[in-house]
C-alpha cells in the first residue's frame, strides 16, 4: 500500500470510529432510556415502514409495536412485574422480537433459549432462568417434553404454546398447556402505561442470553439496557445501514450476533429484518433476490457453505450491498466476495458476555479489526502471552502478565472498568461462573480484566486476527460446543464408562468437528448410542468421530491427554482402536476405513 493510499485509509478509519463513538456517546447505565425506548421513537417515526418479512407475512413498524403491545398487558394481566423472567423457545419468526420487546416494555426479562437443545440441556436453561412462564413454539414441543423429566414440576405446569397451535380461547390442556395465540387476542394493543417502567435505568438487566463459556453447560449471560443498546445501535454507522435496507437475517435471533447486532442493524434505523426459520445454502441467493435483501449477517461457516454449494442463476443476480459478520477465514474471503460479487465486507469480534469488541472498518481481508497504536489507550482491549499446554499466562519476575509482541498468538483480554458502560462486565447469574472469567492483577496490582478464552495475534498496523479457542469449548457448524456437556450425554448411555470429548480439525471445515475417546464395553451397541445422542444433543454437539479402548489414556494426576488424541485425530493408521464416523447418509456411526478416510479428506461427505 503506498503512502497517500494509507494516509486515506487511516483517515476513513478515524473517521468512521469517531461517528461510531458519537452514535453510542448517549448510552449509559444511570439513564432511564432503554432499549423499548428506542425501539418505540422507530416506530413513531416511521410507522407504515416495513419492518419485518417472513416468507408471505409481513408486519410494519405499527403492527409489531401493536403485537409488542398485546405481549405487555397480557404479561400484565398474568400478574408477571419488573424484573421476573420469561423463558422464550423458538425459531426465527416474525413475532420473535414482538414478544421479547412486548416483555421489556414493562420491565420482564426475556431469557431466550437455544431452539436447538434438548433433555437436560434444555432443561438446565429454563431451570437457571428461574422463568415463571414458559413460552414454547409449537414447532418443538417434542424437544420441551424430553426436557419435562428434568424440570422443577412447577415449570411444567407454566407451558404457553403459540403458532399455528389452535386450543381454542381460554381452554386449558392436560399439562399445563395454554394457547399463547389465544390469550393474545383476548388483550388491547395500546401502549402500557409508561410508569410501568419508571425508576428503571439502562443498568437494569433487559434480557437473558446463553453462551457455552469455556466449560460445562450454558450459562445465562446477563444482557443489560446499556449491553443491548450498544449491539443494537453500535452496527449501523461501519454498515452505513438506512431506511431502505433489508438484512437477510438466517442466524438465530437467541444469539446477540443475529438477535441484536443484525437485527439492531436494521430496526435503529427503520429498517426490515428479512426472518427466514433456517439457513439453507440451496436456496439462500434465491431468496435474497426474491425479498430484495441488500444486507447479510453470517457467521465464517455459513459463507463456507454458500461457496461449497452449486453455482445458480441467483449468485450474482442479487442486491446486497455488504455483508456482516465474523469467522470469515481468509482462504474463503477472496473467492466468497469474487463468485458472489459482495462490494463489501465488515468483519468484527464480541462475545455476547464480554467487554472488548473488534471492528474491521477496512474490509482487510482476514482481521477481525483493528487497534491502532494511537488508540489504545483509549480502547480496554490487549494481548497477553498464553501457555496452551499448560493452560497457564505467562507472568514475569514481577509477577505480572506479559503483552505479545506483533505475530504472537496469546489471549485477547479486556479492561474492566466499572465507570464506563462500555467496558463493564456483567457477567452471569451464576456469580462463580462469572468470577472464572475474570483476571486480577494483569498488568498492575488491583486491575481487572475480562477473558475472552480466544487465542489471536496483531500484526505492526493494529490488525487483529482470530486463531483459536482456548479450553473445553470447540465451534462447530457456527455453535460453540461444550464438551463436559456431550461427555455428560454420552456416559449416560449404558456400556460406556469414560468419554473424553474434544474437536478435530477437518480439512475444508471451520472450525472443529466433535470426537469422542470412549471406554467402553466390547459389545457396545453403537446404533443405540446413535440414536441416544441424537436424542439428548443438538446436531452442533454430536459427536462426527468417535475411537473406542479398553483404557483411558490420562497423565498421572488423571488429566486428559487431549493435545496427543487431537494430534492423532480420526485417522485409523494412527489410532489403535477403531474409529467410527456418524454417516450423514446413513444416519449412523460407520467405521473408518482408509477408503472412508480419502473420501472425508476430499470433501465427498457433507458433515
Amino acid at each position: 500500500m503506498g503512502f497517500i493510499s494509507k494516509i486515506i485509509e487511516e483517515y476513513k478509519f478515524i473517521r468512521k470510529s469517531k461517528r461510531l463513538l458519537a452514535a453510542v456517546s448517549d448510552i449509559d447505565s444511570g439513564s432511564s432510556n432503554l432499549v423499548p425506548d428506542d425501539i418505540e421513537r422507530i416506530v413513531d417515526t416511521c410507522p407504515d415502514n416495513l419492518a419485518f418479512i417472513d416468507g408471505d407475512r409481513s408486519w410494519n413498524y405499527s403492527e409489531v409495536d401493536a403485537y409488542a403491545n398485546r405481549v405487555a398487558n397480557w404479561a400484565l394481566g398474568h400478574g408477571l412485574k419488573r424484573g421476573d423472567t420469561v423463558c422464550f423457545f423458538a425459531r426465527n419468526r416474525l413475532e420473535y422480537v414482538g414478544i421479547w420487546f412486548g416483555l421489556s416494555k414493562i420491565g420482564v426479562v426475556p431469557a431466550l433459549i437455544n431452539y436447538q437443545l434438548r433433555a437436560a440441556a434444555l432443561a438446565h436453561c429454563v431451570t437457571i432462568s428461574h422463568g415463571k412462564l414458559v413460552i414454547v413454539d409449537c414447532e418443538f414441543m417434542d424437544a420441551w417434553r424430553s426436557a419435562k423429566k428434568h424440570l422443577p414440576d412447577n415449570l411444567q405446569e407454566s407451558l404457553l404454546v403459540f403458532g399455528a397451535f389452535n386450543m381454542g380461547k381460554k381452554v386449558r390442556k392436560a399439562g399445563g398447556v395454554w394457547d399463547f395465540d389465544a390469550e393474545l387476542a383476548e388483550h388491547v394493543t395500546t401502549r402500557p402505561d409508561a410508569n410501568v417502567r419508571k425508576g428503571m435505568t439502562a443498568g437494569d438487566q433487559f434480557m437473558k442470553m446463553f453462551t457455552s463459556g469455556t466449560t460445562g453447560l450454558p450459562k445465562a449471560a446477563k444482557m443489560t439496557h446499556t449491553r443491548g443498546q450498544f449491539y443494537m445501535r453500535g452496527f449501523v454507522v461501519p454498515s452505513d445501514a438506512g431506511p431502505t435496507d433489508r438484512m437477510m437475517m438466517v442466524l438465530p435471533m437467541y444469539h446477540a450476533t443475529g438477535g441484536l447486532c443484525g437485527v439492531g442493524m436494521a430496526l435503529m434505523v427503520g429498517g426490515a429484518v428479512i426472518v427466514r426459520p433456517k439457513f439453507s445454502a440451496s436456496s439462500f441467493w434465491d431468496e435474497a433476490v426474491r425479498f430484495k435483501a441488500t444486507l447479510f449477517m453470517y457467521v465464517g461457516e455459513r459463507c463456507r457453505f454458500l461457496l461449497s454449494a452449486p453455482a445458480g442463476p441467483n449468485d450474482r443476480a442479487h442486491s446486497i450491498r455488504l455483508i456482516v459478520g465474523n469467522g470469515l477465514r481468509p482462504e474463503v474471503w477472496p473467492e466468497f466476495v469474487e463468485r458472489f460479487n459482495i462490494p463489501a465486507v465488515f468483519e468484527f469480534y464480541g462475545a455476547t458476555e464480554g467487554n472488548i469488541s473488534l471492528f474491521n472498518f477496512t474490509g482487510k481481508v482476514g482481521a477481525v479489526g483493528r487497534i491502532p497504536g494511537y488508540m489504545r489507550k483509549k480502547t480496554n482491549g490487549d494481548i497477553i502471552r498464553f501457555d496452551v499446554e499448560t493452560n497457564t499466562h505467562i507472568r514475569g519476575k514481577d509477577g505480572f502478565c506479559q503483552r505479545t509482541s506483533d505475530g504472537e498468538t496469546g489471549e485477547l483480554i479486556g479492561e474492566i472498568r466499572t465507570g464506563e458502560a462500555r467496558f463493564r462486565y456483567e457477567g452471569y447469574e451464576d456469580k462463580e461462573a462469572s468470577a472464572k472469567k475474570i483476571l486480577h492483577d494483569v498488568f498492575a496490582k488491583g486491575d481487572a480484566w475480562f477473558r475472552t478464552g480466544d487465542l489471536l495475534w496483531r500484526d505492526k498496523d493494529g490488525y487483529f486476527y482470530f486463531v483459536d479457542r482456548i479450553g473445553d469449548t470447540f465451534r462447530w457448524k457456527a455453535e460453540n460446543v461444550s464438551t463436559n456437556e456431550v461427555a455428560a450425554a454420552i456416559t449416560e448411555f449404558g456400556g460406556v464408562q469414560q468419554a473424553n470429548v474434544y474437536g478435530v480439525p477437518i480439512k475444508g471445515y471451520d472450525g472443529k468437528a466433535g470426537m469422542a475417546a470412549l471406554v467402553a464395553d466390547t459389545d457396545l451397541d453403537l446404533d443405540g448410542l446413535y440414536r441416544h445422542l441424537k436424542d439428548a444433543l443438538q446436531p452442533s454437539a454430536r459427536p462426527v468421530f468417535l475411537r473406542i479402548s479398553n483404557e483411558t489414556d490420562t497423565t498421572g494426576t488423571f488429566k486428559y491427554k487431549k493435545t496427543d488424541l487431537v494430534k492423532q485425530g480420526f485417522d485409523p493408521a494412527k489410532v489403535s482402536g477403531p474409529v467410527y464416523m456418524a454417516h450423514p447418509e446413513k444416519d449412523a456411526y460407520v467405521r473408518v476405513t482408509a477408503s472412508v478416510l480419502g473420501k472425508i479428506n476430499k470433501g465427498a461427505y457433507k458433515l
